[in-house]
């Protein structure tokens, strides 16, 4: 049932040294929401990530997701309930692993396989989401010796083997070629369009990389939140224009968006 809150930050802030690198960050979703995040380099993106990964604390402020709040959770007990695919894991993921157990280890929030046990159960849905990304024939592969694109379809489908409640999702078009990017975004789109799929968060440097059935919108400036809601009403060429500090010309054809220079 939509409504219930999945995430929730309150005055929160990031401090390195003297300088306030972000912050202070007000922000909620609810269950059954989609949201993208934007921003020119340097905004605060991959800070706010971190912290949503459960990778860093904030200097200030509370964090809230799933109901626990951070500082007084077993963060790797939280972990198993949010799923990650960008660089907060895919530099810590084994070269030499089964690209399988690349992705049935999400299911202890643990990279490398040691002695843990899996059911066929487990077995199945790690091959199932694999088919959903186009990448079951990969499967006794190591992870090394995939491209880019294959290796983003077999992240994604580690952040979804735990069923989780929350979605996190790095720049997962990034690198791709316009085929590959495609057909993820298709792929994700799909998947996304069950209402049973997990609340999601987006972060990418692209509107055109944005997936349909994208709900929400949330754009950071210099650390701070420049402006945030429905989609329709925060990615315009007035807001984009703004932000990026150049004349930009947005179009939306009822399912993606792209941007251009005046």
């Amino acid at each position: 049932m939509n409504g219930q809150k999945v995430l929730e930050m309150n005055d929160v802030s990031v401090r390195r040294g003297n300088r306030v690198i972000l912050g202070p960050i007000n922000f909620s979703i609810l269950e059954g929401e989609r949201w993208v995040i934007l921003g020119p380099n340097g905004a605060g993106k991959s800070t706010l990530l971190q912290i949503l990964g459960t990778r860093i604390f904030p200097t200030t402020g509370q964090v809230s997701i799933l109901d626990k709040t951070m500082g007084k959770v077993d963060l790797f007990e939280l972990r198993t309930r949010i799923g990650i695919c960008g660089a907060l894991i895919s530099e810590d993921i084994p070269y030499e692993e089964k690209v399988k157990d690349v992705v049935l280890t999400a299911a202890y929030a643990v990279l490398g396989r040691w002695n843990e046990a899996y059911d066929l159960w487990d077995e199945s849905r790690a091959v199932a989401l694999l088919t959903t990304f186009g990448v079951r024939e990969l499967a006794e592969r190591d992870y090394g010796t995939l491209s880019d694109g294959e290796r983003k379809r077999v992240q994604i489908s580690r952040a979804l083997m735990a069923d989780p409640e929350l979605l996190l999702l790095d720049e997962p078009a990034a690198g791709l070629d316009v085929g590959g990017r495609e057909d993820l975004l298709r792929r994700f789109s799909e998947f996304a369009a069950d209402p049973l799929a997990p609340a999601s968060i987006l972060v990418t440097h692209h509107i055109e990389e944005i997936p349909v059935g994208t709900t929400h919108a949330l754009i950071l400036k210099e650390g701070n939140i420049a402006v945030s809601g429905p989609i329709a009403q925060v990615i315009t060429s007035e807001h984009l224009s703004a932000i990026f500090e150049i004349p930009l010309e947005v179009h939306f054809d009822g399912a993606r968006f792209t941007a251009r220079s005046r």
